[in-house]
């Protein structure tokens, strides 16, 4: 058991994890204010995407994956196409089951942010 363990709970996941709190600290929060303020839950989750790519990009890449390159925002910039269209999709599907938008972005937290992961290490950052 500590073998799997230690197998899937690195040091770079857990880099990844506490990162990730930082950054969905700031997306998270654009989202709810754009909400508050009477935006449509999928422009806000756009805006608040967007914003947090630009943020995102260079914390990850240097604080988690240890890799400052700028020639990978363009593949950094299609993980999270994918990623926004999981959470639309995710978030929706929630509200049609009563859940709030508030209540329905954050239940999207933690399988988008897998996904982020995930992701971005096959596809943005792994070592070629």
């Amino acid at each position: 058991m500590r073998k799997l363990i230690q197998k899937y709970i690195t040091a770079e996941f857990i880099r990844f994890v506490l990162v990730a709190m930082l950054n969905t600290l700031f997306g998270y929060g654009v989202y709810t204010l754009l909400v508050y303020c009477g935006m449509h839950f999928s422009l806000a989750t756009l805006i608040s995407t967007i914003l947090g790519v630009l943020f995102n990009f260079k914390t990850y890449g240097i604080l988690v994956f240890k890799n400052s390159s700028n020639k990978l925002i363009f593949r950094f910039v299609l993980v999270y196409c994918v990623v926004y269209l999981c959470n639309i999709g995710g978030i929706a599907l929630l509200k049609t089951l009563g859940m709030s938008s508030y209540l329905a972005g954050a239940v999207m937290l933690v399988p988008v942010g897998l996904l982020g992961f995930i992701l971005n290490k096959i596809f943005v950052y792994s070592q070629k």
